[in-house]
């Protein structure tokens, strides 16, 4: 075939003085990114359509090696932009040489009364629209106008000086347009004449239009003998139905709790995209606290600090030296309260040796009353524990501390001799000597 040279493009249709500008411009031209390239000799297209695209090409093509030199061409991702107008796709194709050579694809566009075909077809089926709005062409509509090309209705060109039938830079933008309409088969429609939100706005015309007519023929037939006044009857209601009090039925029982929140999907790690550990922590947050509203009927964290909720969380996780991701946990959370890393893994001991309880121990120094912590160094010596030192609500040796609660609680605390670097152990108990006992591992 004789290659077809372009010249400079001239001005739109739009732009032309005396032309009327269409109506919805952008409708009817689409233009689709360069595809990534993609590995395996697999099928390009994954729908039927598209497969019924790319057979039409092949079932006409003169040079079976053409069209496997232009399918490797896809595969590599030799073709750039795709544009699709009415009757025509065209795309620059990577060949040998440093300029892109301009293949394109013709095809013959439908006739007015193969689009009422085709509309009436979809309107009167309202899963033929369903399909179409979840991107699927079911083949009885497909074939109520001859929406998909046949063999020898496709016609490929290029800028090449290869007069194959067709090239391989044409053949390659045939493959690629098949990926084109697996993802998208308005595209179909829009190669054979008119775009997606035309099509839908038609269709929902004629929608519309069909439900008022069997709206108004069942009116009709409902109508008694002998009266027909030419406009259709409005429904009526009685004043005194409509004022008559009335006892609205109880609402339903609420459904049964669950005995444990639900778990979040996992996510994918993505470039770009937000880190997968911070969307699990947020999404099995939301479900634990939801969960606990339902039960109990108030939330648990709401009046929590952001420190203390920033504790609370890190607590629900590993350690920090586990892993890298426990790790980055442990420094935003901490970057968040304004502590160190250090502050908070302290906190963390305390929290998990006593909730919030334990971690104002840890944090509040306090004067206690007169009462169980005058009681509590007597009972200590007697218990052969005679050098702990009173200091607020502290009580204290070298390496062995005792703190008490606001919650009455005595709360076990270790330290390296001399170090003034205090730990909490143990667990946390009303008797003194018994949070020491457990401290002391006895």
């Amino acid at each position: 075939m004789t290659p077809r040279r372009t010249g400079p493009a001239g001005p739109n249709r739009a732009d032309r003085p005396g032309r009327e500008t269409p109506r919805r411009p952008d409708d009817r031209r689409r233009t689709f990114p360069a595809l990534a390239p993609r590995a395996g000799q697999e099928d390009f297209a994954a729908s039927w359509w598209g497969n019924a695209w790319v057979d039409a090409l092949e079932d006409t093509a003169l040079d079976p090696n053409r069209l496997a030199r232009g399918r490797a061409y896809a595969g590599r991702g030799h073709v750039d932009a795709i544009t699709v107008t009415p009757g025509r796709v065209v795309a620059y194709v990577h060949g040998t040489r440093p300029r892109p050579y301009r293949a394109e694809i013709r095809l013959r566009t439908l006739g007015e009364d193969d689009w009422e075909r085709l509309l009436d077809a979809a309107a009167a089926r309202p899963d033929h629209i369903a399909a179409l709005l979840d991107k699927d062409v079911p083949h009885a509509l497909a074939a109520a106008a001859d929406l998909l090309p046949a063999p020898g209705d496709l016609i490929p060109d290029c800028s090449c000086p290869d007069d194959g039938f067709p090239c391989k830079h044409a053949a390659a933008l045939c493959y690629q347009t098949a990926r084109i309409l697996d993802e998208d088969p308005f595209v179909l429609f829009l190669m054979r004449g008119r775009g997606e939100q035309e099509i839908l706005a038609e269709l929902t015309r004629r929608n519309a239009a069909r439900s008022a007519a069997e709206r108004g023929a069942a009116r009709h037939e409902a109508a008694p003998a002998g009266r027909h006044t030419g406009a259709p009857a409005l429904a009526t209601v009685r004043a005194r139905d409509a004022l008559t009090p009335r006892t609205r039925p109880p609402l339903p029982p609420p459904l049964p709790v669950p005995q444990q929140p639900g778990r979040p999907p996992v996510y994918p790690q993505a470039v770009g995209a937000p880190d997968p550990l911070a969307l699990d922590l947020l999404a099995g947050e939301a479900a634990a606290r939801a969960h606990a509203t339902l039960h109990t009927g108030r939330d648990p964290v709401g009046g929590l600090s952001l420190w203390q909720d920033a504790v609370r969380l890190a607590a629900a996780h590993p350690g920090s030296g586990l892993t890298a991701s426990t790790r980055a946990l442990y420094t935003a959370l901490a970057r968040a309260g304004g502590r160190s890393t250090t502050d908070l893994a302290r906190a963390v001991a305390a929290w998990r040796q006593g909730g919030l309880a334990g971690l104002a121990a840890l944090e509040e120094e306090w004067d206690p009353p007169a009462g169980p912590f005058d009681r509590a160094r007597p009972a200590l010596t007697a218990a052969d524990f005679p050098h702990f030192r009173p200091w607020r609500n502290r009580l204290s040796t070298p390496s062995l501390q005792l703190r008490l609660g606001r919650d009455g609680l005595w709360y076990g605390y270790e330290s390296d001799p001399g170090r003034d670097d205090w730990w909490p152990r143990g667990v946390p108990d009303e008797d003194p000597v018994g949070a020491l006992t457990t401290l002391l591992g006895r």
